[in-house]
């Protein structure tokens, strides 16, 4: 099914899409939490604990959705098991469409809790893997820039449109647009499964068993939750390659840090400079258009000339220096002004991820970048119980010593140690016979 990157344009107008619909709420969910549960204050230490806790929650649920999903998409196809998330993400939306009391944000709360546990990761598994088996290793590198940079067009057009659009309508537009991805996903584009073949080798909805014959052995029945990884398939899997388990770990902590980005960065400028939406809205957007310039302009001109490691390693480095200049905002303009360097942080995902699929075979597509996503996910539960505490407390009137930005300074150093360990890692594609060599034996 090797079509070049031309091939993917449904994938990425779905991306783009689904993108669109999620990020553009991103804005408005600040103000609309805080309006919820501590009505005209700055500072709400408890919408950062709980916003905190519902990163936790979802980033345990994660670990789990995203290696499963990832491995059941290598056996009934990505786009059977891209549906699942693309409708699920629509329920959450549509409730604070219709009223943002504060009933409704708890019922959105639980729901999107719910629903993120299957959506947040599986999304960028599946259409990772997509990209994995419809082009060449050559070219790979450079899809996933081109992924990436539809998803932070995604990010640049939903942040613009949230600037001048108010907040029911925000989420009245999302809703529809979550809609639209769903459908457009099911109607163009094509199935894709390992190997090239447009044919599945297992219909989604079939019960019953499997028949299976190993060599040596007679056939013998297995139930469909087997093929469901464990995690000692997961570990041997990352054992099989010294240059897959260095990625891993580079992945954690630059997953570490982005979740508690996440986590600290819109409570630490609400707290020291009253940001409003708009502001959160502004500054959004140029960090999009940081991004999507990056991967739509630079990785795939600096890719074939730098190799991923390198890009890896320039990204981690630079996105350190970013955070380490928003943990010293001394004035309003500064957080916009660090932006600058927000452009080499959007190069390590694509890295990693092109980093992981030329060290296994397209067999072991849909499970590799499903263990990457979950261990990113099991950083997204470790984060938020480092850095929402710490910038609660550093925002408090009881902080030890004077910083707001003390914890945006240590998601400066989680970067650091990830780009320690990126520049041990040492290019070495392996066959997908040698991966699933390694994981029978060790299995057995």
């Amino acid at each position: 099914m090797e079509e070049g990157i031309g091939g993917l344009r449904h994938l990425y107008m779905t991306v783009f899409l689904s993108g669109f619909a999620s990020l553009m709420v991103i804005p408005a969910i600040t103000d609309i939490t805080m309006l919820a549960l501590c009505p005209g204050q700055d500072e709400c230490s408890l919408a950062i604990y709980l916003s905190g806790f519902q990163q936790a929650i979802i980033g345990l649920g994660t670990v789990v959705m995203t290696p499963l999903i990832g491995n059941l998409s290598d056996v009934y196809g990505r786009k059977s098991l891209l549906t699942v998330p693309l409708a699920l993400s629509i329920i959450p939306l549509v409730i604070l469409a219709y009223s943002r009391e504060t009933n409704f944000f708890y019922a959105y709360f639980a729901l999107r809790t719910v629903t993120a546990m299957v959506c947040e990761g599986s999304i960028n598994c599946l259409t990772l893997a997509y990209v994995a088996d419809t082009v060449s290793e050559r070219e790979r590198v450079s899809a996933f820039g081109v992924l990436a940079g539809f998803l932070s067009a995604s990010f640049v057009c939903g942040t613009l449109a949230a600037r001048f659009l108010s907040t029911a309508s925000t989420f009245q537009v999302a809703a529809f647009t979550s809609m639209l991805a769903t459908i457009y996903m099911r109607v163009f584009l094509k199935e894709s499964l390992p190997g090239g073949d447009g044919s599945l080798r297992q219909p989604i909805l079939k019960g019953g068993s499997d028949a299976i014959e190993e060599d040596g052995y007679s056939p013998e029945t297995i139930q469909v939750y087997k093929k469901v990884p464990s995690t000692g398939d997961l570990i041997c899997l990352l054992r099989s390659s010294k240059t897959l388990s260095q990625a891993a770990i580079v992945s954690f902590f630059q997953s570490l840090a982005e979740g508690g980005l996440q986590a600290s960065l819109m409570y630490f400028l609400k707290a020291r400079f009253h940001f409003n939406k708009n502001q959160f809205a502004d500054l959004m957007l140029i960090v999009g258009i940081s991004g999507t310039v990056s991967q739509l302009l630079f990785m795939p001109i600096l890719a074939p000339v730098l190799g991923e490691e390198k890009l890896l390693s320039i990204g981690l480095l630079v996105g350190s220096f970013n955070m380490f200049l928003n943990s010293i905002s001394w004035a309003v303009w500064v957080p916009y002004a660090a932006t600058v360097f927000s452009a080499f942080g959007f190069l390590v995902q694509p890295s990693i991820r092109s980093i992981v699929s030329k060290q296994v075979g397209p067999n072991e597509q849909g499970k590799a970048q499903g263990c990457i996503s979950g261990i990113s996910s099991f950083a997204n539960i470790v984060s938020p119980l480092i850095f929402s505490p710490l910038t609660a407390l550093f925002l408090s009137e009881a902080a030890p010593f004077y910083f707001p930005g003390f914890s945006i300074m240590c998601i400066g150093l989680a970067m650091i140690i990830g780009f320690v360990q990126s520049t041990m890692i040492r290019a070495s594609p392996i066959s997908s016979h040698k991966i699933s060599n390694i994981i029978s034996v060790e299995s057995t």
